[in-house]
Order: C-alpha cells, then sequence, then structure tokens
C-alpha cells in the first residue's frame, strides 16, 4: 500500500514538536508540505530539522490553499493557533483531505455545527487529536473501570494544571496565539485535555451526553503580578486580562454523573490534569497514581498513612493496560508527551489506512470544544446554568460505546 501524503498546517510548538518527534517516526506516511500562514520561517525551521536529522525533503508553504492544490494530500494535520482550527478542517474535508484536527476551545456554538455538518455533508475522515485520552493513566483507569472494578461511575474531575505566565505573557513578542485569548476572554479555554478521557469513560455521544453546565471565574491577577516584576515586558504594564486565574466548570450528564473541570494557568503550580475517577466499588486518582478498590485497603489509618501506604497502588492494576502499553520502548516515550502522542497518530493512521472510524470523531470534537464558549457564557451570567447542545441530534441514544482502544 503507497504511503499516507500528509500536510502539516501550522508550525508553531505544537506542529513543530509533531513533525519532528512523531510523524518522522511512523512509518508508512510521507511528509509532503509544511504551511505556517503568518510566521513562513517556523515553516522553513521544520524543514531544516527534518531534512537534517531524517533526510526528509518537504514544500513550504505561506498559503494552505496552494498547498493543499499543488500537494493534493491525502491528510492534513491542523495546528494553527486556535481560532482558525474550523476554517482550516472544513476547508479539507470539502477537498476529500482527511482531517486530524488539535485541540482547543470553540469560539461559538456555530463552528461546532460547521464541523459537524461538513463532515455530515462529505463524509471525509476527521479526527479529534486530544493525546490525553491514549495517556496511560487515563486508559488505566478506564480499563479498570470497563472490568466493572470501580462500581457503577458517579463522578469524575480533570483539570488542566499548567504554569503558561511565561508563555502568555511573551506571547505578543512570540506571536503566541494563547496572548490574544487571555486578554480578551473569561472561560475554561482549554478544556478537552481533562474533559476528553472522561467523556469517552462516561460514553458521552454513545448512550450518554452532557446536558448542562455552569461556570465560575476567580479574578484575573496571576498575569499582571508576574508582567509587573519583569522589565522586558513593561509595554504590557497596566494591561488588564480578561481570563480569570481559576475556572471551575461543573457539568451534568444524562445518565446522571457529575463532571468538574479546572482550568489553572495563571498561578504558580506544578503539572496536572487531577484525573479522578470515583465509583460505587472504588476510585482513581491520578496524581498519586492511586487506585482504590473497596475491600482491598485499610481505611482505618491516618490520612497521611493512607496516602503513603496506597501512593503508586495502581502499579497493582497493570495487567489491565492496553497492550501498546506494555513494554513501550524507549523512542516511543520519547517522541513527545511520554508516548501518547505517538499512539494518538498511529491510531489516525491506523484508522485512514483502513477506512475504520475514527476513535476521536467529530462529535466529540464539537461537544468537547463547545465547553469553552459556553463556560464563557456561564461566567458572563454570574454562573448561570446553560444547556449543552447534542451535536448528535438524538443519535447518542443509539450509539454504540467506542473507547479509543480495545480493552
Amino acid at each position: 500500500m503507497k504511503d499516507i501524503k500528509i500536510v502539516v498546517c501550522g508550525c508553531g510548538q505544537r506542529g513543530r514538536t509533531l513533525t519532528e518527534h512523531v510523524l518522522t517516526r511512523i512509518k508508512g506516511i510521507e511528509i509532503a508540505g509544511l504551511c505556517d500562514t503568518g510566521f513562513i520561517e517556523r515553516a522553513e525551521g521544520v524543514k531544516n530539522t527534518i531534512k537534517k536529522e531524517f533526510n526528509i525533503d518537504t514544500k513550504v508553504y505561506s498559503d494552505y490553499k496552494l498547498m493543499f492544490d499543488e500537494v493534493k494530500p491525502d491528510a492534513v494535520f491542523v495546528a494553527t493557533g486556535w481560532e482558525y482550527h474550523v476554517e482550516v478542517a472544513t476547508y479539507a474535508m470539502r477537498k476529500g483531505i482527511a482531517v486530524a484536527m488539535e485541540v482547543g476551545g470553540a469560539y461559538s456554538v456555530d463552528d461546532c455545527y460547521e464541523l459537524i455538518n461538513t463532515y455530515e455533508e462529505t463524509k471525509t475522515p476527521f479526527m479529534f487529536m486530544e493525546n490525553c485520552c491514549y495517556n496511560r493513566d487515563e486508559l488505566l483507569a478506564t480499563s479498570v473501570a470497563r472490568k466493572g472494578l470501580l462500581g457503577e461511575i458517579v463522578y469524575c474531575h480533570g483539570a488542566y494544571g499548567h504554569d503558561l505566565r511565561d508563555e502568555v505573557s511573551y506571547g505578543k513578542i512570540n506571536g503566541h496565539y494563547r496572548f490574544n485569548n487571555y486578554l480578551n476572554r473569561n472561560c475554561d479555554n482549554y478544556p478537552t485535555h481533562d474533559l476528553g478521557p472522561i467523556a469517552k469513560l462516561l460514553n458521552i455521544n454513545r448512550g450518554n451526553r452532557m446536558v448542562s453546565l455552569t461556570s465560575m471565574a476567580s479574578k484575573a491577577a496571576g498575569l499582571r503580578d508576574y508582567i509587573n516584576e519583569k522589565e522586558d515586558l513593561a509595554v504590557l504594564k497596566g494591561v488588564e486580562f480578561k481570563q480569570g486565574d481559576i475556572v471551575r466548570t461543573l457539568i451534568k450528564c444524562e445518565n446522571g454523573e457529575l463532571i468538574s473541570l479546572t482550568l489553572d494557568t495563571t498561578l504558580p503550580r506544578f503539572y496536572s490534569r487531577e484525573f479522578t475517577v470515583r465509583g460505587t466499588k472504588g476510585m482513581y486518582m491520578q496524581d498519586n497514581d492511586m487506585m482504590l478498590i473497596e475491600g482491598e485497603y485499610n481505611e482505618n489509618v491516618s490520612q497521611l498513612d493512607f496516602f503513603k501506604q496506597n501512593h503508586n497502588s495502581a502499579k497493582k492494576y497493570e495487567k489491565y493496560l492496553p497492550e501498546f502499553w506494555k513494554n513501550v520502548p524507549q523512542e516511543i516515550l520519547d517522541a513527545g508527551h511520554g508516548g501518547m502522542d505517538y499512539f494518538l497518530f498511529v491510531a489516525f493512521f491506523d484508522a485512514l489506512r483502513n477506512g475504520t472510524e475514527m476513535p476521536i470523531d467529530v462529535y466529540d470534537a464539537a461537544s468537547w470544544m463547545c465547553i469553552t464558549y459556553l463556560t464563557e457564557i456561564s461566567i458572563k451570567n454570574g454562573g448561570a446554568l446553560v444547556e449543552i447542545p447534542d451535536f448528535t441530534n438524538g443519535a447518542y441514544k443509539t450509539r454504540k460505546p467506542k473507547d479509543v482502544v480495545e480493552f
């Protein structure tokens, strides 16, 4: 079978990293074009790196439409700034080019419906590239839940906890798309790392759906204080960012589960997604890799001793991991985000090559992305309850559950 010809649209940090460290490691594909409409030197930099390190020669463009016309790719990886994801993805689908679209929040519900409508009209393959759905911890917890060891799932929590003050503050200088989002919006601007694995575990869009949400934000002080201490950011002193430092969101599901999400990116902190699953017979907590199954632990100890005794207790359940997470070669672990980027792209290319259903489809993309816009509405209205659309138009009631891997 001939190689799959893929182009990359957007060569900033994400596009560059995944091209240089992941796409170059996957067999059976050809990196046929690189495009960056705002900073063509970024595309040139990626071209030079993959030529030097992997002897891959590719073309560079500043116009993605011209790239599509000249290269005639089989697929495109969309890694532009968030605000251009839908534009590029829908244009590609209409050209019959399969889409692997990077994550990010929506700017309107209409954007989400445009993705849905374009896919339904064209049936061009589309996958939402949420890498955390392929991470070891999230897949282990999902597998254990599927085996029934956690009982009936009642509550899930996730977060995007990541100190981005440096990245955002220098974004105006470095041309980073996050800057304008933090300047002008107040919402959960990056919900899918935490929500995606939870939505898959709860069978959202496949027998279950998210019904409504409420969201509130703290004041915005973190970026202000950070900028005030940086002499080279003097031009930004006095600028008022709208994005609250902490955003908390509660989502109610049709089958009764509750989801909580936290955005925490502009105060000092360590990185964490806080992935937590609670069921009637047990729980999983990512921050200390703790898996607790009822009857298999002693709860009659102090809290400190309890956490010490059960730290890394999930290791006892590693037999439930998907096979590809067992004995992973170091070069895969080094390929990006501890291996999950590699497994994500392998899944995309396998589905595309075999003509099978994408593991994370356009309905997942729309329902996860819309959370950004809906939290913006809820926050603006004092935490008001906001309904979440059913992007499947009722089909979720009969769609069969589908995990990203076979458990």
